[in-house]
């Protein structure tokens, strides 16, 4: 397996993602909310760490942030509070601490995880994992989740000069995978990770909490299903079409 080092985007990646749509041959996954039920563990995670700055932030506040990186997350809270960003390194640092604890205790495989990875296993697909997570995290989730064996190609936003909606965590993975952007579907959860995806012109099939199903903003995706179980072969055949 190969884990992508950042390589800045220059001119070559531009025409490879603006050539003409090549047929699908790859398979690209968020982690945190499509894999494994990490997403509450993170909001509580933050809303501790965060009350030690006296700051109080809603679930509705919170719902707009993910998909962030942490520390991007933190300076939005932290220009909002008007608290000092030099403390927003600990506070990075304290947040994935926690939340790679609970992960490891509480952790849980959202329905259709195996059944997904078996399926494009079965149909010859390359497997890869695109998030915004560190890598100490990823580690983590793919050891508790059993998938080591699945993914040839894992990226982190996590030391990108950008993360998502920014597309480079996507296309660092496609080239560790070494295909075309245009080869690739990806699987989201988020509204920043959904961009991220068009962005770098890859299909998205978008899974998005169940409280947030019916907004239109989804429409954006390709796809959109309440679950991983749902996806099967006609879904396939209708995007690779």
């Amino acid at each position: 397996m190969q884990i992508a080092n950042y390589q800045p985007i220059n001119l070559s990646t531009f025409q490879l993602i603006n050539k003409t749509p090549m047929a699908l041959t790859t398979v690209i996954f968020d982690m945190d909310g499509l894999l494994i039920d990490s997403e509450p563990l993170w909001h509580e995670a933050a809303v501790e760490i965060m009350q030690e700055h006296k700051i109080v932030m809603s679930t509705e506040e919170y719902a707009t942030s993910i998909g962030l990186r942490t520390k991007e997350f933190l300076v939005y809270w932290f220009n909002k509070y008007g608290i000092e960003l030099s403390q927003a390194d600990n506070t990075e640092a304290a947040i994935n601490k926690l939340v790679i604890e609970k992960v490891s205790l509480q952790g849980l495989p959202l329905p259709g995880v195996k059944y997904i990875m078996e399926f494009f296993q079965k149909n010859e697909f390359n497997i890869g994992l695109a998030t915004s997570s560190p890598f100490s995290l990823i580690h983590v989730v793919v050891d508790k989740l059993g998938l080591n064996e699945y993914f040839s190609a894992m990226t982190s936003a996590e030391k990108l000069p950008y993360g998502k909606p920014h597309p480079q965590v996507y296309l660092d993975c496609a080239s560790a995978l070494g295909v075309d952007p245009s080869e690739c579907l990806c699987f989201e959860d988020s509204f920043n990770g959904m961009i991220a995806v068009k962005a770098a012109r890859m299909k998205c099939v978008v899974i998005p909490p169940a409280y947030q199903l019916n907004e239109s903003r989804w429409n954006t995706a390709d796809l959109k299903l309440s679950s991983l179980e749902e996806f099967d072969q006609s879904h396939l055949n209708l995007l690779s079409g």
